[in-house]
């Protein structure tokens, strides 16, 4: 298995566990630059060199050895289920990608076909019933992770402790884990508590969202998506991440957490 989605520095200063829709592209470009002084020109998943993943055979006996040996900072970073799953909804189902195209190719026909969905037109752009068809994308996304069908889950909108928990499995430990709601305290904590080849300036760096602007901007505050089915749907798929993260369940319009992260706690639970 590995540590699949794991990042670290070529210094090795910090290992970080890329979770998806949760500041990914900014906490990569920030770990390149406390290296190389200088931002990748990109998108930061598209790079190849600069730092180490884990998808690079090159990396990964350094990777390993260092989340074994517990001797190098590692951190990750969490968000909200109820904006996590809207951003994947609005990014990868109604958003044209980087490549110009749909993401994954024939997805979106699918769900069109098979669930009713609607993304906007060929373009994204065009009106629709948003609330209707992000439920609608809950039904799917849930029959994906509960019963793998139609297809594989998606790691956009697979649970982020099933994403944390591979670290811990494998024989990690997390030293930090913090909100993508409290990104910048969350991210100087991380900074503060190791030495960087080139200093980061929090206040300087920019924000990374490699997803603005591929989709339809949100139309309704979060709390009109989620009626009492759409809830019901996120629990079944969420619980762990509203448990051990500590998110606000009971109000989908509440995206700020609601108590503090037990890493004990964390470890305990996500590593069975």
């Amino acid at each position: 298995m590995g540590f699949p989605g794991t990042w670290m520095t070529q210094s090795e200063s910090m290992v970080y566990r890329v979770v998806p829709k949760c500041a990914c592209s900014t906490i990569g470009q920030i770990l390149y630059y406390s290296d190389n002084g200088t931002y990748f020109d990109g998108d930061i998943h598209d790079a190849t060199g600069g730092m180490h993943k884990w998808s690079m055979e090159a990396s990964q006996q350094a990777i390993a050895d260092r989340v074994k040996g517990r001797q190098t900072y590692t951190f990750t970073c969490v968000r909200n289920p109820y904006t996590r799953i809207l951003s994947s909804f609005f990014d990868k189902i109604c958003g044209i990608q980087r490549n110009g195209r749909r993401y994954r190719g024939n997805l979106v026909p699918l769900l069109i076909q098979k669930y009713g969905i609607e993304v906007g037109g060929d373009d994204g752009k065009g009106e629709f019933d948003q609330i209707a068809s992000f439920r609608r994308f809950l039904l799917f996304a849930r029959d994906t992770i509960r019963w793998r069908r139609p297809m594989e889950p998606d790691i956009h909108w697979s649970a982020m402790s099933g994403h944390v928990s591979t670290l811990i499995v494998n024989g990690g430990r997390y030293d930090n884990i913090f909100w993508t709601e409290k990104f910048n305290e969350g991210m100087q904590s991380v900074l503060d508590a190791v030495e960087t080849p080139q200093p980061v300036d929090l206040q300087q760096v920019p924000r990374f969202n490699e997803s603005e602007g591929h989709g339809p901007k949100r139309a309704h505050p979060v709390e009109d998506y989620f009626d009492d089915l759409s809830m019901h749907l996120v629990y079944e798929i969420y619980h762990r991440d509203f448990e051990v993260f500590k998110y606000d369940f009971e109000n989908p319009g509440n995206k700020m957490p609601v108590g503090e992260i037990d890493l004990d706690e964390v470890h305990a639970k996500l590593g069975d």
